[in-house]
């Protein structure tokens, strides 16, 4: 049984911002030149302005994380994908990613299924993500089999006002044909239609140069923790 520690509250964590304007100049420059001359020409600015400075940052926001969950047992190298993209079944061929991004679980970047924290930082937006975003056929049925048993307790977490200003709702592709035995359940709760059961929270890339951006996004990261305990329940 996963034991989490109640939400605490958040003070300042950092009295300099983690990036200056050349994290966001850096995305914008690679947007018009998304090629590997034009990367390897601008190695180290990529090492200086985004790079080290967002390793930093994921590293300071996995312990500000473990003290609201103390499964969190990994570091930035655990957490950070590589900005270099997988373009073998894509049709888009350009070589590196539009931003930089990581996975906060105690897995880290290689568990997809532990409802933990990805954040994606870029020029055009801050988020940040939690839910279940790949859940397997077994996942996918434990989850529906909590929302059905603890129906109150989930509506609760969805309709909560903050998680609706600032998340909106629980996002993801739908099924349109659902088993007999759960239908009756989804015309009370039509998220049960759901393949996935994932929610996000956005700024404005401004925010990346303010010094409170580690404390706004675990203020995100809170208002979201109560269903994402509900998800790590159900899948655990």
């Amino acid at each position: 049984m996963i034991r989490i520690k109640s939400p605490v509250s958040i003070n300042s964590f950092s009295t300099m911002p983690y990036f200056t304007p050349a994290f966001t100049n850096f995305f914008h420059q690679l947007e018009s030149n998304n090629d590997r001359d034009w990367f390897n020409a601008n190695k180290s600015v990529f090492e200086k302005e985004v790079k080290k400075p967002f390793d930093r940052f994921v590293g300071d926001l996995i312990d500000r994380m473990q003290t609201i969950d103390r499964n969190l047992l990994i570091t930035p190298k655990d957490a950070v994908f590589r900005i270099y993209r997988d373009t073998r079944f894509s049709k888009d061929k350009t070589p590196y990613k539009t931003n930089v991004s990581a996975i906060i679980s105690p897995g880290g970047r290689k568990d997809m299924d532990y409802p933990g924290m990805y954040i994606e930082l870029g020029a055009k937006h801050v988020r940040v993500y939690s839910g279940s975003y790949q859940p397997d056929k077994i996942q996918l049925e434990k989850i529906r089999e909590k929302i059905i048993t603890e129906g109150d307790r989930f509506q609760k977490l969805i309709s909560d006002s903050a998680f609706v200003k600032h998340y909106g709702e629980i996002r993801g592709e739908k099924y349109k044909v659902l088993p007999k035995e759960i239908k009756e359940d989804a015309e009370r709760q039509p998220v049960l239609f759901n393949k996935q059961f994932y929610y996000y929270s956005e700024w404005k890339p401004d925010i990346l140069t303010k010094e409170d951006l580690l404390d706004q996004i675990m203020s995100r990261y809170l208002i979201a923790r109560p269903l994402t305990e509900f998800l790590i329940e159900a899948l655990t």
